[in-house]
């Protein structure tokens, strides 16, 4: 049996197509940081309660992001992290992420998020950490 010849690698998209992905994105991100900058969060009726604190009573680990995206976009950092600290690591984290997407984008080259294991199961226990202790006496300081 002979061979079968590797089909010839494909020619890369056109650039606006490679970098629509990631601009849209930011496109979407930009809109909704500005509605958040735009319209208070810490004013009454604007936005709905967290259904698990409104059920519960407990902070969730998203409890306060809106109000920490709000003082992160004002340039106030240090009410932002008291807002919702693991907010903040996000939008940095985001932001380097889709940077790198960007680059990639631009070179034609693809972007996959491969991430052991370990690192996923990480995430997860630092979230519910910060969940459990936010809503513990001593840890009312992550509390939004």
């Amino acid at each position: 049996m002979l061979p079968t010849p590797a089909a010839p690698a494909a020619a890369p998209a056109p650039l606006p197509r490679r970098l629509l992905p990631p601009l849209a994105t930011l496109a979407g991100i930009a809109a909704a940081f500005t509605y958040v900058g735009l319209v208070d969060p810490n004013e009454t009726g604007h936005y709905p309660l967290c259904p698990m604190y409104a059920v519960t009573g407990l902070y969730c680990p998203g409890c306060g992001g809106l109000r920490s995206a709000h003082a992160f976009i004002h340039g106030d950092l240090a009410t932002a992290f008291g807002d919702n600290a693991l907010a903040v690591v996000g939008y940095v984290v985001f932001a380097a992420v889709w940077v790198i997407w960007l680059v990639r984008a631009r070179k034609g080259r693809p972007v996959r998020l491969v991430l052991p294991t370990a690192v996923w199961w990480s995430l997860g226990a630092v979230i519910l950490v910060f969940t459990l202790l936010r809503n513990l006496p001593f840890g009312s300081a992550l509390a939004p």
